[in-house]
């Protein structure tokens, strides 16, 4: 796509915050999320929570973003995922990822957001 001037124009980017509940830990759930972020572009980061939820913060196109949340559904084998709920973020909410995506620690109980 291009302006009038000839100049590309990106697409507005997406970022969200994703809550991902179900057997998601112990399974290689992480790697397997920074595997299928990386193979479509999408920055951001994920981890393990204390509650047993797994957590991701995903930015990137809205296509990308939105084709990896809804892969989350799946997971790696052994995963049985019964919740997915996602919402908006911002650019604060990438914590330095950079061009990349990373797991990262896991959220102690005492940092839990509420």
């Amino acid at each position: 796509m291009t302006d009038a001037e000839g100049q590309g124009v990106r697409a507005p980017e997406r970022i969200i915050r994703v809550m991902i509940g179900g057997r998601v830990q112990g399974v290689g759930y992480r790697a397997w999320t920074q595997d299928e972020a990386e193979a479509r572009g999408v920055r951001g980061w994920v981890r393990n929570r204390m509650d047993g939820d797994v957590e991701a913060v995903l930015a990137g196109s809205a296509a990308a973003v939105d084709a990896l949340c809804a892969l989350l559904w799946r997971g790696p084998p052994a995963t049985w995922v019964t919740r997915v709920e996602a919402s908006p973020a911002g650019p604060e909410n990438l914590g330095g990822s950079g061009g990349g995506f990373r797991q990262i620690a896991t959220l102690e109980s005492w940092m839990r957001s509420y």
